[in-house]
């Protein structure tokens, strides 16, 4: 019997320890916990109208404002994987003064109340916006309450679960490999493009997911910054909240798919959130 043989046991054996039977004191608030996460999930199933389900998803409402959402969403992520891999890019890669204090402000929209953010992105993009009135006396350009305002406010809110997941990948990734790139004669943006990206694809994916997830799911900074407009601007989210007031079953069956949607982003994450230590 060897020497790694004799210690795997311990190990073993104190592993199968810090696995066993939870005390009474954590066990009652875990299953509380887990009943409060479930209950509401496991209620919408039970309510849903199933019978008249097809009926009501037939509605040219209701995929009118599926195929908003989704393309909307759709458009924001790839705002923020054009924007926010950079952005990640830079806080996990250089040092600069206050890179700190930028990161800080980077996740800011994961803490701030969506309808705050809305009201900012109109005094910073709407007609007398800081930035706004400059894009609508040089260009035209007007973005709240159209679909590219949809789609601004999902940006918004999206891009930093991007350019979290993505710098944590850049820092967990080996920087020798971009150096080597570099000792060949790559430059920095080579080395990015032929090497780090190609390593960090699998981060990159799985934040954009999140971030097309969260674009789907937007509310509050929607309807504060483009309305909610059949056909323009109501996406999925505001068709639930319109729906509730009127029709019940309908917003319960509206739900339904972004439930669907959910399970289907959790379902294609699994390797990421749900592996087993």
């Amino acid at each position: 019997m060897t020497a790694e043989v004799v210690e795997s046991r311990p190990r073993s054996r104190a592993r199968g320890r810090g696995r066993g039977r939870a005390p009474l004191p954590l066990l009652l608030p875990a299953l509380l916990g887990l009943a409060f996460l479930l209950v509401p999930l496991i209620a919408l199933l039970v309510r849903a109208p199933w019978r008249s389900l097809p009926q009501q998803l037939a509605g040219a409402e209701v995929w009118q404002a599926l195929r908003l959402s989704l393309v909307c969403a759709t458009a924001a992520t790839a705002v923020s994987l054009v924007l926010g891999v950079p952005l990640a890019w830079l806080l996990a890669r250089t040092s600069f003064p206050g890179r700190r204090m930028v990161r800080a402000l980077v996740t800011l929209p994961l803490v701030l109340p969506p309808v705050v953010g809305g009201v900012a992105l109109l005094l910073a993009l709407g007609r007398n916006g800081v930035v706004g009135r400059w894009l609508d006396s040089a260009f035209g350009i007007t973005l709240p309450f159209t679909t590219a305002g949809v789609v601004v406010a999902e940006a918004f809110v999206a891009m930093p679960f991007l350019v979290i997941s993505v710098e944590g990948t850049l820092r967990a990734a080996d920087a020798r490999y971009e150096e080597a790139a570099a000792t060949l004669g790559a430059s920095r943006f080579t080395a990015f493009r032929r090497v780090t990206l190609p390593l960090i694809a699998p981060g990159v994916a799985a934040g954009a997911v999140l971030a097309w997830a969260r674009a789907l799911g937007e509310f509050g900074a929607t309807i504060t910054f483009a309305g909610n407009f059949p056909g323009r601007t109501q996406t999925m989210p505001l068709s639930v909240y319109l729906a509730l007031q009127s029709d019940p079953a309908a917003a319960i069956a509206l739900s339904l798919v972004l439930l669907a949607v959910s399970i289907a982003v959790l379902a294609g994450l699994r390797d990421r959130w749900m592996a087993a230590p």
